[in-house]
């Protein structure tokens, strides 16, 4: 089984291409904890929250990797928490940073701002996009993990998906 994490700012489409890769493959895919997290205990967050959405989210995909057939799709993982945190909070807790090390994640699917902005409550970077993707690129380059930025509409990303999953050697 192969994990492949979408990533990158909010309103850029992670959700809707981690649900289509899902069924395109007849697998799984993990959504984004930290959207129950906040749903649940409120939007009015702080740092530690991000830890224990952390957590959450590294229960949800080690609880669905044994369902998933030759593919998990995980919206977000450990990356963008340590985006977010630093981004916010200037800092991020050192075991969000050891889990992001230690993750065995085989492609990340950096997610560009080329899509319209769609506001909803839990959303709060409408204006940082471009400055939250480039952070995205930078962190990606420096982990020296296997990477694409998809653009365009739905149907381009995911044929951009399929693309650079029939050319990886897993």
């Amino acid at each position: 089984m192969y994990q492949i994490v979408l990533t990158g700012p909010e309103s850029t489409g992670k959700s809707t291409l981690a649900a289509a890769l899902a069924k395109k493959y007849d697998t799984i895919w993990v959504e984004e904890y930290s959207r129950i997290y906040l749903n649940f205990w409120g939007s009015d967050y702080d740092k530690k929250d991000i830890l224990n959405i952390a957590v959450g989210q590294q229960y949800w995909v080690q609880k669905n990797a044994s369902e998933a057939s030759h593919f998990l799709f995980a919206d977000t993982y450990f990356l963008v928490l340590k985006v977010w945190s630093e981004f916010k909070y200037q800092s991020c807790h050192p075991w969000i940073v050891e889990q992001l090390q230690q993750s065995k994640v085989d492609l990340y699917v950096l997610c560009s701002t080329d899509i319209p902005w769609q506001a909803d409550p839990l959303r709060e970077n409408s204006n940082e996009r471009e400055e939250l993707l480039e952070i995205y690129r930078k962190e990606l380059l420096n982990m020296s993990i296997p990477f694409i930025e998809v653009k365009g509409n739905m149907e381009e990303r995911l044929e951009q998906v399929r693309t650079k999953l029939n050319q990886l050697e897993f």
